[in-house]
Formats: C-alpha cells, structure tokens, sequence
C-alpha cells in the first residue's frame, strides 16, 4: 500500500517533466565556440537561435505576390520583441541579399535570430511559425532552422515515447507470459516497472530546477525502467520458484532467494548505476542527463524489485500462479502436463558442457566473428545533428534539404571569427586578417567591418554578417567546404594557424567548430571516463568473487561484446546500407551517442556478467572449490533461461526505441538491441564457458593480499550443507 501511495505521489510530480526538458544539450558549454556565440549574442544582438524562413513562388521571388509576402513576414517579425534581428533577401543591403536567394530565384530567405531560454525560444518559434506557415495564392512558406528543429525534436520525441510505450510494454508482457506461465506472475514485473519509471521521472523533474536535462534522458528511462526491473523481478522470482522447487516452504525459499538473488539484485543495480554515473563526467549536458536518468532508473529498479517483490510474493502466496495459461493451452490441447527435468538434461546445462568441450576453437571463432563485425567502426567519423535528425517530412529537414541543394551559400558552412579584445584596434589591420583569411583554399569571400575580401582583395561593403561594437568585432568566412569532410577540417585547421588582427586572440564559431569542440570534449574526458568505469567494474567484481581473473575477463568480454554493435551503427546510419533503416544517412555520427551507448551497454552487460558469476560461484563454493567446470555448467543451466528472457524483454524495450522518428535515438535503439543480444548469447553462452574452460581453477585466483582484502571487505558465502542432495532436488518442469 505504502509503494502503491509513493508511486502515487511521484507520478503527479513527474509526469509533467516533458514540458521542462532541453532538446539540445550537444555543446560544450565552455568551448570556443560557444564562447564566441555568447560574445555575438550579448554584444551584436544576433539572438540566441536562429530561425529559417523560405518563402517560395513559381513565379519568383520578384514577383509582387512574393515580395508582398515576404515583406510582410519581415514587418511582423521585427515587430515581435522577441526577435533580436531579421535579414532577407528582400531587404538586406543587396551583396547580404544575394546569398539569400536561390540559384534558379524561386526562393528566398528570411533570417530571424530569437531571444530568451531555451524552452522560451521553442515557444517563440512555434508561435512565428503557426502564424507564417502555408500557402498563399501561389507563395509557400515553410519554417526551420535550428529554432524549429529543437521545437520539432522535442514535439517527435513525445510522439516516440507514447510509441514506444505502446510496443515495448504488451510484447514484455507477451515474454513474461511465456516465461512464468500465469498472468498474475507476469505482471508483477511490469507494474515494477511502471514503478521504476514513475521514479525516474520524477528524479529527472527534481534535476532540472537545478540544470538543463535533455528530453532524450525520457527515453532511456522509460526503456531502462521496463527493462532493468523486469530483469530484477524475473531473477528473483526464478530463484524463488527454484527455491521451493528444492522442497523448501515459502518461507524458507523467500528467505534463501533474497539472500542470494536479492544480494545479486543489488549488487549488479550498483554496477550499472556507477557504469552510467561516469558519463557526468562530460561537459555536455546531453550526456549528464543521461547519467541522471541512468542512475535513477537503476535505483527504483532495484529498489522496487527488492521491496515489493518479496511482499508481493507474501501477500499473493499461492495465487502468484493464478491464471496459468500454459496449463490451460495443455488441458484445451489435451497434453499431459510436463514431468520434473533433471538439471544435467537442461538444454543450457549440455549447451555449456558442449562449448567446453571444443573451447578454444568455438572462442577463437566467436571472437573473430565479433572483430569482423566491429570492422566497419574503425571508419568512423563525427559529426554535429542538424535538421537531418527529424524525418524528411518534418518542414526543419524540407528547409535544410532546398538550403543545401538550391543556395550557393549554405549559412552551415560558414565560419564566424570574433575578436573579443578589438579596443584600439587599427582598421588597416583587420583588412589585413580578413585579406589573409581569404587566401585559404574553399573560401569564396571574407566579410568584415572594413569590407568583402576575395582572394586577398577588397572587393567592395561587406555581404555578410560583421561588425564592432563594445570592444569586440566579428567578421564572417564563406565556406565552400562540405561539412564534416577532410576538406572542412583542413580549412579550420588553417583559419587557425592565421594569426589574429594586431595579434588579437581570436575564437571561432560555426558548424564545423561546435563539431570539432564537442569531438574534442569527448575525445579528451574519455580516457579519464573508461578508467573510471574499469577501475569500478573491477573491484565490484572482485569483491563479488575474490578473484582478479574474473573481472579481467569480464572488462575484456564485454568490450567485445560492443564491437557488432558500433560496426553496424557506422555500416547502416554512417555509410547508408539498408537505407539508414529509414532514416537520412550524413555520412557521419553524433560523437555523443557511441560514448552514451558504450557506458549504458557495458553497465548492463555487467547486469548479466553478475547473473552468472554469482551463480556459478555459489556451485563453485558448493563443491569445496574442486570442479570448476561443473560448477560452470550447473550455473548456465540455473540463469541461462533467465537471462535469455531478460536479455529478449530487454532487447524488446530498446528495440521499440528504433520506432523513434529522430535518427540518432533510432541509432541507440539499435546499438543497444544488439549489444544486449550479442552479449546474452555469443558472449554469456559461448565466450564466458570456452573462457572459464580454458583457464580452469585459475578463474578464482588473486594474489594472497588481496585474498585477505576480500575476506574482510568481500562478499563471503557459506556452502549448503548438502550440496549433492540439494542438487537433485532443484528439478523444474520442462
């Protein structure tokens, strides 16, 4: 009752969290280029997001209908408080005109720069957008820009999650089904879920009166939730059922699956919690949130698998296996029903003593396998999401995909210069950068306050944004250069190495440096998050089984375990096999989302990794330390059903995030729905046995120090008094 009420309480306080979340979050906040974006808000007032306008006509952008259109569309604009300033091709100074109109002048630009939060320019921007969008006796008028791609993330990601809701929780439900049998015992797991998720939202609501979260974080905690208590309450009541399947009473059997699958429960919770607590470790707050909603979700998990599973199973009693509907199909088909199986007939039980028996050829094969699959990922290259992200109905992909193919200049591609310190200044010295900047290969012109430069020379008043204001200044490159390519890297590369004006610092901003920044951001903090992660999957798994050889296997494994995953994120959504599984291929991927899918795969693959060492431990102190491959093979047999269930109900909550419609969610949906899989058979069923098989009693060795620091500050368990009795008894039916 008393969880019944918490849940209550938490689902009027956090269910609302969507109308307070970011949809950006990919920068640096302390990079260059976000330096010199605020340096061009507050001195140039050139708004904190810009907003895209195409007015288009078959009769052209010259035509009095167009023009009227247009004009107007300006008029309100700068009439709006909430727009810090407006440029189109049909009032801008003539040389900034140009570059607003289309090769074939069907189209023209209108370019609105929005003030306020960021949850204020997403109202901003819907309401400009409600208001202009349409046709007009032959004038369209369509609306993007990054204003209105955040806007419209943000409405498709509430769509995605009601989607994903809608497939994920029905097909659990189905497995859950099919794995205890009685409808009572199967959706005691999903309301624990329903729980968990209620938590974490609510925890993810309590974050953002103190920082920005990212409306992305919904859906890993509504996947995570589903999953990770599912897989909780499945271990524990597998274990119960094993339990008094054993002959012992509730009571006992309650006492006995808590002291084990219990302890496992949370001990494998911790591990996945610190796994994602490490991506806070990054600066952007896309990745922080995640971490927020990582650590929550695996903590309601945990704790409502811990606590209201056992009472459920008090209170239920007999009627837990209500409803059975596997007994029912039998009486209907008229099937006797299923006799006690032997653990030593259990498919898992002769699946691992097969694998052990050829271990070293079946691991080297398996290993190979996952390298050639991984391949792909060794091609790799980053890039920053821009209106591609959204499907190619979204009017924010429209506008980026006619900005790309019918403009000359693509305002993406262009590189903005500030100078922060311009005080006492000389002009012939800006002249004289922006005349060197115009030098550099795949830069058409150069604007500053002096003027338009072109191959190092003056060619006339400035054609595209510049100015000096308040001791500061800021001058524009044209690029020509695709984005993301060799060729854009290299022009940033010697747009650097040219000195600033009078020897002035100068920061960089744009496309192409936000991407280098948020790659650099990355690249830098991951050695530091890896380490961090290893260090602590390490010694959870040492103090779990007082053996370094163990959780060396464990960090190897469940690398390799990542590798089919990342090699098919670069061979579908980089390179564009199978069509980008619908989505628009860039030729690159969000730096971000291959760190976020490593921390949440790898902590979940310790999810399993725990499951089974746990298991086989036990077996393992059971036989007096003497045979360690029958103590391999009984634990595969006693939670190789388990995690394959998990592992299935765990895919299924990920696999529903690829019916997201923003591609880089469809893209971790993906990863992850392989990494679970690839990790809960090839790796858990096949590499951990030929490994353990290889390395024999070996597996539990660690030096006679930390022996010493395991038995003080390790896990200890005392093995049943009769094992072998014990044994025979743990029969299931088939």
């Amino acid at each position: 009752m008393a969880a019944a009420l918490l849940t209550v309480v938490l689902a009027a306080f956090g269910l609302p969290v969507a109308k307070e979340l970011s949809p950006s979050g990919f920068q640096d906040p302390g990079s260059q280029s976000t330096r010199a974006a605020k340096v061009l808000t507050q001195k140039f007032g050139q708004g904190d997001v810009q907003m895209l306008i195409v007015v288009a006509s078959s009769d052209g952008i010259d035509s009095a209908r167009a023009r009227e259109i247009g004009t107007g569309i300006v008029d309100r604009l700068n009439d709006n408080p909430h727009v810090a300033d407006v440029s189109s091709a049909w009032t801008s100074p003539p040389a900034a005109a140009a570059d607003l109109v289309s090769r074939d002048r069907t189209a023209g630009l209108i370019v609105a720069g929005l003030t306020g939060t960021e949850a204020q320019q997403q109202t901003y921007a819907k309401e400009i957008s409600e208001e202009v969008t349409g046709d007009r006796d032959g004038v369209t008028v369509q609306t993007g820009g990054t204003a209105m791609v955040n806007v419209q993330i943000t409405e498709q990601s509430q769509r995605d999650l009601l989607v994903m809701e809608s497939l994920a929780i029905p097909l659990s439900f189905l497995v859950l089904v099919w794995v205890f049998g009685g409808l009572l015992a199967a959706a005691l797991p999903v309301a624990i879920g329903g729980m968990a998720i209620i938590g974490a939202l609510a925890v993810l609501r309590l974050v953002t009166f103190g920082t920005d979260v990212s409306i992305f974080a919904l859906n890993l905690a509504t996947a995570m939730g589903l999953a990770l208590a599912i897989d909780y309450t499945l271990l524990i009541l597998s274990r119960y059922r094993d339990e008094l399947a054993a002959g012992a009473d509730r009571t006992a059997a309650l006492k006995r699956t808590m002291t084990t699958a219990g302890r496992t429960v949370i001990f494998s919770a911790t591990t996945v919690a610190l796994s994602m607590s490490a991506m806070v470790l990054f600066p952007m707050h896309f990745l922080k949130s995640f971490a927020y909603a990582g650590v929550a979700t695996v903590a309601f998990a945990a704790a409502a698998a811990s606590v209201v599973t056992p009472a459920a199973l008090v209170v239920l009693g007999d009627r837990l296996d209500a409803l059975d509907v596997r007994r029912l199909t039998r009486r209907i088909l008229r099937r006797p029903e299923p006799q006690p199986v032997p653990v030593e007939r259990r498919f898992w039980y002769r699946c691992a003593k097969a694998v052990m028996r050829r271990a070293l050829p079946l691991g080297l094969a398996v290993v190979v396998l996952l390298l050639a699959l991984g391949a792909p990922f060794l091609g790799v290259r980053w890039g920053f999401p821009d209106d591609r992200v959204l499907p190619q109905s979204a009017s924010a992909h429209q506008v980026g995909d006619r900005l790309r193919d019918d403009f000359v200049q693509n305002s993406d591609t262009a590189v903005t210069i500030v100078v922060p310190d311009s005080d006492g200044l000389a002009p012939a010295d800006v002249s004289a950068y922006a005349a060197e900047l115009s030098r550099i290969p795949d830069v058409p012109a150069v604007s500053a306050p002096t003027g338009t430069f072109v191959d190092g020379v003056l060619t006339g008043p400035p054609s595209a944004p510049t100015g000096e204001n308040e001791g500061s200044l800021f001058l524009t490159v044209a690029s020509t250069a695709a984005l993301f390519s060799d060729a854009s890297e290299a022009q940033l590369d010697r747009l650097h190495a040219v000195a600033g004006p009078g020897g002035r610092a100068v920061e960089m901003t744009g496309t192409a440096q936000v991407n280098r920044d948020s790659v650099d951001a990355i690249t830098s903090r991951l050695p530091l998050v890896l380490g961090v992660i290893a260090v602590i999957m390490f010694a959870l798994l040492f103090l779990l089984t007082g053996s370094i050889v163990v959780p060396l296997k464990a960090l190897a494994l469940n690398v390799l375990s990542l590798t089919a995953a990342f090699g098919a994120l670069v061979w579908i959504f980089q390179d564009g096999h199978l069509s980008g599984l619908g989505t628009t291929p860039t030729g690159t991927l969000v730096a971000n989302m291959p760190v976020l899918l490593f921390c949440i795969a790898f902590g979940l693959s310790m999810d399993y990794e725990v499951f089974l060492v746990s298991r086989i431990r036990e077996f393992w102190l059971e036989t007096g330390q003497s045979d360690n491959d029958e103590s391999v093979a009984l634990g595969i047999a006693y939670t190789g059903r388990i995690i394959t269930a998990a592992a299935l109900i765990m895919s299924i909550s990920f696999a529903a995030l690829i019916a997201a419609n923003v591609s880089f969610m469809r893209m971790f949906g993906l990863g992850l729905t392989l990494a679970v899989l690839v990790d809960a058979t090839l790796v858990r069923m096949v590499l951990v046995p030929a490994f353990m098989r290889l390395m024999g009693g070996w597996n539990w060795w660690a030096p006679h120090w930390l022996q010493r620091v395991h038995q003080r500050l390790g896990f200890n368990e005392a093995p049943k008094s009769d094992p072998d009795s014990s044994r025979q008894a743990e029969q299931v039916p088939s």
